[in-house]
């Protein structure tokens, strides 16, 4: 197998650490016993193409992720480039061979009745402070916005007769984005007390307590507290909070292309993730409600 040999390349000509070469080895080795239960007495030195096909189907049958099997493959083709350049084969079997596309993995998101519980009931904050915390959380739930646009907002980017917000996306890109009159109401109440503080104002929308504009970071930490205490999601940062409102849009029966504008992306494929997460929720809607649906 010339696994020594592989071992002194990986850690020598290449650099690479003990652990990264440990791992190069375990992968190697799965593939020498892979080769001695199906093709016995056939060792990865002297496997072909179909062998290492065969390898990476099995994978994907009991259930490996395309990642998984994908770095196995890089790995095959270290050491099939090692033994070329050694002269140890003429040619490698792992030219041409494709693994697996690596699957992207769904949003998360929150559930609708634990928003409800958030934007209704949750204690964030005395005063001042509890207010603000409470319209971040709607505006993000509400409109869908990134976090870098929910700190980049001023207050005249809100149009409350409108009932829109201007916000400016990557690249600079401006969007306007309609809200309903609960936003509304929640924006006209914080605006009424960040007005009162008694220091100077920036002209940024959400402020601390000094009248600068609130940073990411105490965005990011009070999102988070917010979503640990209130909501069993497994990520918990204000990215999820836009999913959410992807989500419920899509659910609520909004055209994925309407969805696409609101959130400001550049592709219709980027927003097609959400379906996927919707069709996910629909499954398993369908195994816990069907009375077959789990068979």
């Amino acid at each position: 197998m010339y696994t020594g040999q592989f071992a002194q390349y990986l850690k020598l000509e290449r650099n690479y650490s003990a652990r990264t070469v440990e791992s190069y080895l375990s992968d190697l080795d799965l593939f020498g016993r892979y080769l001695e239960t199906v093709e016995q007495g056939l060792v990865p030195s002297e496997a072909d193409r179909d062998n290492v096909r065969m390898w990476l189907a099995s994978m994907m049958e009991h259930g490996e992720k395309s990642t998984t099997v994908n770095r196995r493959l890089s790995t095959l083709r270290s050491y099939y480039r090692f033994l070329a350049g050694r002269g140890i084969i003429s040619s490698s079997p792992v030219q041409g061979v494709k693994g697996p596309k690596n699957s992207k993995p769904l949003p998360h998101f929150v559930r609708e009745d634990e928003m409800d519980s958030i934007l209704d009931d949750a204690d964030l904050g005395k005063g001042f402070t509890g207010v603000r915390n409470g319209c971040i959380m709607a505006v993000f739930y509400e409109a869908g916005l990134r976090l870098a646009e929910l700190i980049g907002l001023d207050a005249d980017d809100i149009d409350l007769q409108q009932r829109q917000l201007k916000v400016t996306g990557k690249r600079d890109k401006q969007r306007v984005i309609p809200f309903g009159r609960e936003l509304e109401s929640r924006l006209r109440a914080y605006l009424e007390s960040r007005a009162s503080l008694c220091v100077p104002l920036s002209p940024a929308l959400f402020v601390n307590l000094r009248g600068e504009r609130i940073s990411r970071q105490e965005v990011y930490r009070m999102v988070r507290s917010t979503l640990a205490r209130y909501s069993n999601v497994g990520k918990k940062s204000p990215h999820v909070l836009r999913h959410t409102f992807a989500t419920s849009m899509l659910n609520e029966g909004a055209q994925l292309g309407a969805v696409k504008e609101l959130l400001g992306h550049e592709s219709l494929s980027t927003t097609q993730v959400y379906v996927h997460a919707t069709f996910e929720q629909l499954k398993e809607i369908y195994r816990q409600a069907h009375p077959r649906g789990d068979k």
